[in-house]
């Protein structure tokens, strides 16, 4: 399969989507999912960006991401929130669920490999334009909804749609959309 490529353009927005190995509801717990919000929270904390939106899937994320610095590198930001949540999560399944890390594992030349995300960067489109940014908020909202888990967007607990529709914090803070992007 081609490798999709990244573009790091100053004033871009990205779209982030990755997906848990095998597509394994490994997000399915709280524990997971908040480990999730730490991990990003620290990664825009070093690495300066700033997250306009967001959805928690039991087996996929959807982020969008704007960075603040004119030299970037999304690779970099993308190792920063997956890499702590998937060592953090796979020692727990060492330590407290064993017969799950044999789902997590893959042998590749000849060494042993867990993993918990799937193999590369996931997908990444820049946003440029405000109707493509609000278009993409709404789709990654509606997901829990298309899916059956609830019935509005704004009753996803792992979502931004309740801070950014009904003014109600959630589990990780999402940062304003500046104006010029709501045009």
């Amino acid at each position: 399969m081609p490798r999709r490529r990244t573009f790091n353009e100053p004033g871009h927005a990205h779209e982030l989507t990755f997906s848990c190995f095998r597509r394994l509801p490994l997000l399915s717990r709280d524990r997971t999912r908040l480990w999730l919000a730490e991990s990003i929270d620290a990664a825009r904390n070093r690495l300066k960006f700033h997250l306009w939106a967001y959805v928690f899937m039991p087996e996929h994320v959807h982020l969008i991401v704007k960075p603040l610095e004119l030299d970037y590198d999304m690779g970099s930001i993308r190792t920063a929130i997956k890499s702590p949540i998937s060592k953090r999560a796979i020692d727990w399944l060492e330590e407290h669920r064993p017969d799950w890390l044999s789902k997590l594992t893959v042998t590749k030349g000849g060494r042993i490999e867990r993993r918990f995300w799937q193999k590369g960067p996931g997908y990444d489109r820049n946003i440029t334009e405000s109707t493509t940014l609000l278009k993409m908020i709404e789709y990654i909202h509606a997901n829990p909804v298309r899916r059956g888990l609830v019935e509005r967007p704004a009753d996803w607990k792992w979502s931004s749609a309740s801070e950014l529709i009904e003014d109600q914090s959630g589990p990780l803070r999402v940062d304003r959309v500046p104006p010029d992007w709501l045009d």
